[in-house]
């Protein structure tokens, strides 16, 4: 949904945007600290990794709702159609995998059988126990993580791009 009226994300989308910009990054670079390590540190890293990943799930059907709830700017229209297609093409993605990454995070450890606790609640198993379902998930969740950080570089340099070559203020659209 967009507003054509719409010159800015609303006050709480854009909040949420740079809420969810640090959450994922940190949880980014803890995920490579994880599989990096197999001091003690891993398990400390691990115990944040899983509760911030259910806050992100959460955050980000907040945000989905909001973005069909509020909408979004249209985009300038002296923008080449490629630029506007890859804009709302990798959108697509990066809602994909904010959404996408927790639950294979969490689906991995179900099959796993290892407990998903957050703020001292336990969360139900999302899959039955499964070595093979374990594995191929981790492996989706590893090679994933990969693509959600390249997809992000693209993202900041699109901004970028946007923000000091086109000054055409798309990146206006989500600054405080």
């Amino acid at each position: 949904m967009t507003s054509p009226d719409q010159s800015r994300f609303s006050l709480p989308q854009r909040l949420l945007h740079w809420l969810m910009a640090i959450c994922i990054l940190a949880m980014l670079f803890i995920g490579v600290g994880m599989v990096s390590t197999i001091t003690p540190k891993y398990l400390t890293l691990l115990s944040i990794h899983k509760p911030l990943g259910i806050a992100i799930l959460l955050l980000a059907i907040l945000r989905i709702g909001m973005r069909v709830r509020y909408g979004a700017p249209t985009l300038p229209a002296g923008l080449p159609e490629p630029i506007k297609l890859s804009a709302h093409l990798s959108h697509y993605f990066l809602y994909a995998l904010m959404v996408t990454m927790p639950l294979l995070g969490w689906g991995m450890l179900s099959a796993a059988g290892y407990p998903v606790i957050v703020a001292g609640v336990q969360l139900p198993a999302i899959l039955p126990i499964s070595n093979t379902l374990h594995n191929l998930l981790w492996i989706l969740h590893f090679y994933l993580a990969f693509v959600f950080f390249a997809l992000i570089l693209i993202h900041i340099a699109a901004a970028l791009f946007h923000a000091l070559i086109r000054r055409d203020g798309v990146f206006q659209t989500m600054t405080p």
